[in-house]
C-alpha cells in the first residue's frame, strides 16, 4: 500500500493543511480496479503519442526538406494520416477516457457500479484503434490490401479500406459505452445525495460527456449510413457535401472533447499546485454549460467555401464561434486569478511580481501554465479562422495545423503530460522517476511549439499549403516576408525535432515510473482545498444536465436542420451539388 506525505504540490491554504493531518490512502488503493483501468488507458495513449510523435517528426523533415530519406512522397500522405489518427483521436480518446475515469472516482468517491461497462468500452476503443492502425499502416507495404490515406478528415472523395471506417465507428461507440459507465456512477450517487451539488470534477466530466454524445451523431451517421457501405460497395456514390456536414457537425465541437480535459486540469489541478485555491465555481460551471450549448452548431466556419449551404447559415456558424470566446475569456480570468491569489498567499507583490512565487520547477504545474499561455495565442489565430471574410486568406494553408498545433498539439498534449506527471504516481502507487528530465520537459516542448507554429502560421500567410509532401513548386517563388521562406522551413525541422526530444523525454518518465518498484511515500495526492467561492454560490439550474441537453440539441437542429434537410431531399446519396438550397427553389425569383 502506498502512503502519502505532505508534499510539494500540497496547498498552504488551511483547510487542504488540515487534510493533510489525516491518514489518506493513494487512489491505487482505495479504487483499484478503477486505477488499474485508468493505467491501461493511459499506457494505450502513450503508446499512440510515441509512434504518432515519431510520424510528426518524419513530416516536418520531410515537407521542409531537410531529410527526406524515410518514406516516399507517396508514403507521406499514409504517415500524415497515422500522424493525425493517432494523435487526435487515439491519444486523446484513450488519455482522457483515463483522466475523467480517475476525475468522476475521485469527486464522487465513489467506484464503477458494473467495472464490466467501462472495461466493455475500453475494449471497443482498443479493438477500434487496432483495425485503423493496420488499415493506415498496411498503406506502406505493397503487398498488403489495405490502405487508408484519407488524412483524418475522413470524407469523401477520399475513400480508406472498410476496417479503417469499421474502427473510426468503434472508437466512437467505445467512448459512449465508457461515459455510460460515468453517468451510471452519478445516477448511483444522486439517490443518496439528492439535495448535494454535483462535485465539480465530476460536473465538468458529465457536461463534457454530453457535448461529446451531442458532437458525434453527425459523424456516428457518417460512418456508420455512408461510408462502410460505400467503402464495402453496397452503394457506389454518396453526397460528398452531406458527408462532409456531418463530418464537420462533429470535427469542431472534438476540439472542445480534447480541451475540455485540459480545463478540468488548469480549474482544479492547476490551483491546488500553485498552492492556492479556485477562485470560483460558479464561473467554472457556467463555463461549461456555455460549451455545451455551443460547441456543436458551429461546424459550418469549416465549410465557408463549400457550394450547396446557403451563406445564412454560415454567417449563423460563424457568429456562434465568435460567441465561444466568451467561456475561454471567463476561463482566462479565473485561472489566472486563481494563480495570482495563490503567488500572493505567498508574498508576492506587485502587478506580477507574484508570478515569481510560482512553482515553475515543478513539470505538473510549469507544463499545465505553459500549455494555458499558448493556447491564448492559439485562440487568436482560431478568430482569423473563423471569421467568414478573412478565413478564405488562410483557408487550406500551412496557417490551419499551424493553429491546430497550438490547441490540441499543446494546450490539450502539454497540458496531458504534466498531468500524468502528478497522477501516474497516484494511480501506480511509484514515485515520479528522473525528476530532472521531467522538470525541463515542458520547456522544450513549449520552445518546440514556438518555433514550428510561428514559422506554421507565417507560411500560411504567404499561401503555403498544408498536406503537401513537397510544397515546393518549379518557377514560383513564394511573396517575400521578414525571414523568408527558406528561414520558416529551418523554424518547422527544427521545432518538429525538439517536439520529438521532448516528447521521448516524457515517455522515458511515464515508463521509467510505470516499470520502477513501489515504496517509499507518494509525493501527490488528490485532495483538493475549496474554491473561494463554492458551489452553494452557483444556481442549482446550472446542474440541471438535462435541460442544456435539450438546449443543445434545439441549437444544433436550428443551425444544421434545413440545410441538412436540403441535401438530403436533392438526394443522400446524389453527388452533384444544387445550385441553390433545393427547399427554396420554386420560392426565390431565379
Amino acid at each position: 500500500m502506498a502512503t502519502i506525505t505532505p508534499d510539494e504540490t500540497d496547498t498552504a491554504a488551511e483547510t487542504d493543511e488540515q487534510v493533510l493531518d489525516e491518514e489518506r490512502d493513494a487512489f491505487v488503493d482505495k479504487f483499484p480496479t478503477e486505477a488499474r483501468l485508468t493505467r491501461w488507458t493511459f499506457l494505450v495513449a502513450f503508446v499512440a503519442l510515441g509512434i504518432g510523435g515519431l510520424f510528426g517528426l518524419i513530416q516536418a523533415l520531410h515537407r521542409t526538406g531537410a531529410f527526406r530519406g524515410f518514406v516516399s512522397s507517396a508514403d507521406y500522405y499514409t504517415i500524415l494520416t497515422g500522424h493525425g489518427v493517432l494523435l487526435v483521436l487515439v491519444f486523446t480518446t484513450f488519455f482522457i477516457s483515463g483522466f475523467f475515469n480517475w476525475a468522476i472516482t475521485r469527486s464522487l468517491d465513489r467506484g464503477s457500479v458494473d467495472p464490466r461497462v467501462e472495461y466493455g468500452g475500453f475494449a471497443m476503443l482498443l479493438v477500434g484503434t487496432v483495425l485503423a492502425a493496420v488499415a493506415i499502416l498496411g498503406g506502406l507495404f505493397d503487398s498488403v490490401p489495405l490502405s487508408a490515406d484519407v488524412l483524418f478528415t475522413f470524407y469523401p472523395p477520399l475513400q480508406a479500406h472498410p476496417a479503417f471506417y469499421i474502427g473510426a465507428a468503434l472508437i466512437v461507440v467505445g467512448s459512449w459505452v465508457v461515459g455510460l459507465g460515468w453517468f451510471r456512477r452519478f445516477w448511483a450517487w444522486r439517490k443518496n445525495n439528492a439535495d448535494e451539488r454535483i462535485p465539480l470534477q465530476a460536473f465538468m466530466v458529465l457536461t463534457t460527456m454530453v457535448m461529446w454524445y451531442v458532437a458525434t451523431i453527425g459523424v456516428a451517421i457518417e460512418v456508420v449510413v455512408f461510408l462502410i457501405p460505400w467503402s464495402l460497395g453496397l452503394i457506389q456514390t454518396v453526397d460528398p457535401i452531406l458527408a462532409r456536414t456531418l463530418f464537420w457537425f462533429f470535427g469542431h465541437p472534438v476540439v472542445y472533447f480534447w480541451l475540455l480535459p485540459a480545463y478540468l486540469a488548469w480549474y482544479t489541478i492547476m490551483p491546488k499546485l500553485a498552492g492556492g485555491r479556485l477562485f470560483s465555481d460558479p464561473l467554472a460551471r457556467i463555463v461549461f454549460v456555455l460549451f455545451v450549448l455551443l460547441s456543436t452548431p458551429v461546424g459550418f466556419h469549416h465549410q465557408y467555401v463549400d457550394p450547396g449551404i446557403p451563406e445564412g447559415f454560415k454567417f449563423v456558424a460563424m457568429t456562434n464561434t465568435m460567441f465561444l470566446l466568451l467561456p475561454s475569456l471567463l476561463t482566462a480570468f479565473t485561472v489566472v486569478a486563481s494563480l495570482e491569489h495563490a503567488g500572493r498567499q505567498q508574498g508576492g507583490s506587485g502587478r506580477l511580481g507574484w508570478l515569481k512565487t510560482l512553482p515553475w520547477g515543478k513539470p505538473a504545474f510549469s507544463g499545465m501554465a505553459l500549455a494555458g499561455l499558448m493556447f491564448a495565442a492559439g485562440g487568436f489565430s482560431g478568430m482569423i479562422n473563423a471569421g467568414m471574410n478573412i478565413n478564405y486568406l488562410v483557408h487550406n494553408t500551412l496557417w490551419v495545423p499551424g493553429h491546430f498545433h497550438l490547441t490540441v498539439g499543446t494546450a490539450f498534449a502539454l497540458t496531458a503530460m504534466a498531468a500524468s506527471y502528478w497522477l501516474v504516481p497516484q494511480i501506480t502507487g511509484k514515485r515520479l522517476q528522473l525528476r530532472g528530465v521531467a522538470a525541463i520537459q515542458p520547456y522544450m516542448w513549449f520552445l518546440g511549439m514556438t518555433l514550428m507554429s510561428n514559422a506554421m502560421h507565417r507560411a500560411g500567410l504567404i499561401g503555403v499549403p498544408r498536406r503537401t509532401a513537397e510544397p515546393q513548386y518549379e518557377a514560383f517563388n513564394y511573396a517575400q516576408t521578414v525571414g523568408g521562406y527558406g528561414e520558416m522551413r529551418i523554424q518547422i525541422a527544427l521545432g518538429g525535432t525538439l517536439l520529438f526530444v521532448a516528447l521521448v523525454m516524457f515517455l522515458a518518465v511515464m515508463f521509467a515510473t510505470i516499470l520502477a518498484g513501489k515504496g517509499g511515500n507518494l509525493r501527490v495526492n488528490s485532495e483538493f482545498p475549496e474554491p473561494l467561492s463554492g458551489a452553494d454560490d452557483a444556481p442549482k439550474v446550472l446542474d440541471n444536465l438535462r435541460l442544456w441537453a435539450v438546449f443543445a440539441l434545439l441549437l444544433v437542429a436550428l443551425a444544421y436542420g434545413f440545410p441538412i434537410y436540403s441535401m438530403i431531399q436533392s438526394g443522400a446519396l446524389d453527388p452533384s451539388i444544387p445550385a441553390v438550397p433545393v427547399s427554396l427553389a420554386g420560392w426565390l425569383p431565379i
